[in-house]
């Protein structure tokens, strides 16, 4: 079995190799994109049994990310959703024979992580001001400047390594059971495989979803908020 730092590489454009990886990944993105305009291209005042579904499946993702932030769903529902729908049927292609899931890949995952890091930094300037977004730094007082800025880039780092470290080991057990038992016993595991997928996935948006209300928040908080309010007079003082 191959080391799963090894990517398959399937042909070159120019100086350029495209992994296998590559090709699933846009595969994914393509069967999604069509998906959703095929799902959403013919909605009624009257919902259908299809559009009803997918009402569901918004309202569900916009109460988890009231719940989980307790922000406004709408600004970041597009990002949130799509994060967390890609990475799912990314964990889910694994299920397909010859197919190995894309987030196993440690270009894949980190992608997705620089894609969250690049994400804190917009919804936070887009929310706050540039001026507020930088002012998030100084939570709780200025002397946590540089420690909050290296946070800012190893909790990105840290999703990283979850997901891949997950995905990939999950993957790599199944290999090794199914080379030497055949293919009838992995199938529990494969089962496993879903859910530890499904949690992966669910865990990763959340998390993202966190970091960027976090940021929101902190560069939107006046710097005096923490002062305590004035006494109320007494009436021999008036």
């Amino acid at each position: 079995m191959k080391s799963p730092l090894e990517s398959l590489t399937l042909f070159h454009i120019g100086p350029i190799p495209i992994t296998q990886a590559v090709v699933t990944t846009w595969a994914i993105m393509g069967i999604l994109v069509i998906g959703a305009f095929l799902l959403t291209r013919k909605l009624d005042l009257i919902a259908t049994r299809r559009q009803a579904m997918l009402e569901l499946l918004v309202a569900t993702l916009d109460n988890q990310i009231h719940e989980t932030s307790g922000a406004k769903p709408a600004p970041y529902r597009s990002f949130i959703g799509s994060l967390f729908l890609f990475i799912l049927v990314a964990n889910w292609s694994s299920l397909i024979p010859g197919i190995e899931p894309p987030t196993a890949r440690l270009e894949t995952d980190a992608a997705l992580a620089v894609l969250v890091f690049l994400s804190v930094i917009w919804f936070g300037v887009r929310g706050t001001g540039i001026t507020g977004y930088l002012r998030s730094f100084t939570k709780p007082n200025p002397i946590m400047i540089p420690l909050n800025m290296v946070e800012s880039v190893t909790r990105a780092f840290s999703m990283f390594v979850r997901l891949f470290g997950n995905v990939m080991s999950g993957v790599f057990v199944i290999g090794i059971v199914a080379s030497l038992a055949g293919l009838i016993v992995p199938i529990p595991l494969m089962a496993l495989d879903l859910l530890t997928g499904l949690v992966q996935a669910y865990i990763f948006a959340v998390l993202a979803m966190v970091f960027i209300t976090s940021a929101v928040e902190d560069g939107a908080r006046h710097p005096t908020e923490n002062a305590k309010p004035p006494l109320p007079l007494e009436k021999k003082d008036i």
